[in-house]
């Protein structure tokens, strides 16, 4: 008799029976994507291999979600590092009601929200991914929130072929130092990728003994079957925590439970006669697993022992969106309940940090101070509000966060060590969730590729935010990089830590503020403006010398204002500058007035176009001095050309690091060697303007 099973053997083998049900639905979901996407195509290989996993984590009891808020902070969050596998996402996220399952249809093309890849258009979705290797770190990011406020549970999806990506261990190390039990990590484990389907391009021998090297628990599951998948997840939610993050290595082959070999590739185009092979074959398969658990069900019926097994099967198929039709004592069907999106718009986020203004550091003109050490006492009054949070990479000496941050609760001030784009997705993770986030290092060591795609995903919350989508304002990020030794502020380092060029490639990142400070006085004034919340990305150049303060304590910073520092009556010219060369401008300014020159200097920290354009109009010579390789240059070029009918550009004078207009890098130096070989210091400054002057 079947009662002579242990209950909750039943219980799983029920919910398994269920999850094989929906398994059916969700992959014909994923066909019907396919038959109406603008192209017919899907990656259905890595899709298919990920249906029973993601399955078993949606709707098999273990992830807790509020799918009616999923902004809501008290909920697990799931990330899908493995972007290709969209399409069982999609499918899932329209069954669960995240969004109508019409968005299904027209799938890549420019009118939908639903593309190759998730993203934040799509409802539901927190962060853009593709297999890139940093979903994981940015789910390790929402893992270290979790830990410490709301104690909530985070998942990720990656695939073996992205564990060949870099930020993937940086992120397995620090999550296994950091004891983040509250992570669990499934891999599809399908042995193949783009270019090779059947195998990878490097194999692994024992992939979780690489990942316990790290202190990581591992569960390693054949995946072509739900009740192991299922079990392992089962284990990580309810049995006891030692401590260790977990992995589920998933064993499966690329396109797992596709009728046609067809199924196996990539990314492919699935039409005609193929697309009704599988869609009968997943439609067969459906109501033999409909009937498989009505048999198993209706014998639970007949033994009154185990009466409560068939009740909590029955709730269980009403939570994931099953009824079940019971006649004369027999459950006859499995029939959906009707759709129903259930997902409301977000409620407005206020960003505002609140502190007490008047224990921020006072700090008086003419007077030096660190940027560091103006960063570190600010950070200790910001702090106070428990939103702001900092992330360094090994230089938490050069940008003061650490310390500042720290100071008030240092499980908000970490430190990756030397692993920049982990820095960066734990910022992007705890940016989304609401925080304001500071990251730092060097000028040139910020990770492009990982940097790009968060302001994809910024970008994609702007977008739904201004259309009156899902999201609400105050949905953006608060994403402060804070880049220390910028311009020629490295020094001594070497050429490979130089920041002459960093600013020019981040000058064509969309959504990017770039400022460079000068005054610490500005500075602090910036910090207070960043504050505010609701700024988006940041990437604030600040000095690693010592400066001295030029503004008043009443200064306030505008993003997109310029400051005159140097004002003389019936100027001759003028010089444009920002950072550290602001100093030298105004000494060289000092030198041109004993010559008999009156030339005023406009500190620029981030790009005023009617200045540019009210400077040009002026018919004066523009001195454009700076210790990089031509920002604020190749911006008067980029306003002027777009905002005016033609250009006479004999009286603007580019002065930087670029040499007869080549790029360069620069090579080790003291400050003084450096500014005075690349012809930057005062007195060369002053007499390159005399010598144009007078011509």
């Amino acid at each position: 008799m079947i009662y002579l099973e242990n209950k909750e053997n039943l219980i799983n083998r029920g919910i398994a029976q269920l999850l094989e049900i929906k398994d059916a639905e969700i992959r014909l979901l994923s066909l019907y994507q396919c038959r109406h996407a603008i192209d017919n195509g899907i990656h259905i290989g890595g899709a298919f291999s990920a249906t029973i996993p993601m399955v078993s984590l949606f709707y098999g009891g273990i992830i807790d979600i509020n799918v009616e808020n999923p902004t809501a902070i008290n909920q697990d969050q799931f990330v899908l590092s493995k972007g290709h596998a969209v399409a069982t996402l999609a499918s899932i996220y329209a069954d669960l009601g995240y969004f109508d399952k019409e968005i299904l249809k027209k799938s890549r093309s420019i009118s939908s929200v639903l593309n190759g890849h998730p993203g934040p258009v799509l409802p539901g979705v927190h962060v853009a991914t593709g297999p890139m290797g940093q979903g994981l770190g940015v789910a390790q990011g929402f893992a270290i929130a979790g830990q410490q406020s709301n104690n909530f549970d985070v998942y990720a999806l990656t695939g073996d072929g992205e564990l060949q990506e870099g930020p993937i261990w940086e992120a397995v190390m620090f999550a296994g130092a950091k004891r983040l039990e509250n992570l669990c990590v499934m891999v599809d484990n399908n042995g193949g990728q783009l270019d090779i389907v059947s195998s990878l391009h490097f194999p692994y021998h024992n992939l979780g003994a690489n990942f316990e090297s790290f202190g990581w628990r591992v569960l390693e599951v054949d995946a072509t079957k739900y009740h192991t998948v299922y079990e392992a997840l089962h284990t990580f939610k309810y049995e006891p925590r030692d401590g260790r993050p977990t992995v589920i290595i998933c064993k499966s082959t690329k396109g797992h439970g596709g009728f046609s070999t067809h199924m196996n590739n990539h990314k492919t185009s699935i039409v005609g006669d193929l697309l009704e092979q599988e869609e009968a074959f997943h439609n067969k398969t459906r109501a033999l697993k409909e009937k498989a658990f009505c048999e198993f069900f209706n014998k639970i019926l007949k033994e009154a022992q185990i009466s409560e097994v068939a009740e909590v099967l029955k709730q269980h198929a009403q939570q994931i969106g099953f009824v079940l039709e019971v006649d004369k004592g027999l459950l006859k069907k499995v029939s959906n309940a009707s759709d129903k999106v259930k997902l409301k718009k977000a409620e407005i986020r206020n960003k505002k940090i609140e502190y007490n203004a008047e224990k921020l550091p006072k700090l008086e003109i003419g007077k030096l101070y660190a940027a560091d050490k103006v960063i570190e006492s600010a950070m200790k009054v910001f702090a106070s509000d428990t939103r702001i949070f900092s992330i360094d990479s090994d230089l938490a000496s050069t940008s003061g966060l650490q310390s500042g941050v720290g100071y008030v609760d240092k499980r908000r001030a970490l430190n990756v060590g030397v692993a920049e784009a982990n820095m960066m997705l734990i910022g992007e993770a705890l940016s989304v969730l609401g925080s304001n986030v500071w990251v730092s290092t060097f000028c040139p060591f910020f990770d492009w590729k990982v940097l790009r795609r968060i302001a994809v995903g910024h970008q994609e919350r702007l977008e739904v935010i201004e259309s009156n989508g899902w999201l609400s304002e105050g949905h953006g990020i608060d994403y402060t990089m804070v880049v220390t030794a910028a311009d020629l502020d490295t020094q001594s380092n070497g050429a490979t830590h130089m920041g002459n060029d960093d600013v020019l490639l981040m000058n064509e990142a969309a959504h990017v503020k770039i400022i460079n400070v000068s005054c610490p006085q500005q500075l602090l004034s910036i910090m207070k403006w960043i504050v505010e919340g609701n700024k988006g990305i940041i990437y604030l150049r600040i000095l690693r010398a010592p400066s001295k303060v030029i503004y008043n304590a009443d200064f306030k910073f505008e993003f997109g204002k310029s400051y005159p520092v140097v004002q003389r009556d019936n100027a001759q010219a003028y010089i444009v500058t920002s950072g550290r060369s602001v100093f030298e401008a105004m000494d060289a300014s000092d030198i041109l007035s004993a010559s008999g020159f009156n030339v005023n200097v406009i500190d620029m920290p981030s790009i005023d176009s009617n200045v540019m354009i009210e400077l040009y109009n002026s018919g004066k010579p523009v001195f454009i001095a700076e210790q990089n390789n031509g920002y604020l240059w190749t911006n008067f070029r980029k306003v002027l050309f777009s905002s005016l009918d033609s250009i006479n550009t004999k009286n603007l004078h580019p002065i930087n690091l670029t040499h007869n207009r080549e790029l360069n890098y620069i090579h080790s130096g003291t400050y003084d060697e450096l500014a005075a070989h690349y012809g930057l210091n005062a007195d060369t400054l002053s007499k390159h303007i005399i010598k144009i002057l007078k011509a």
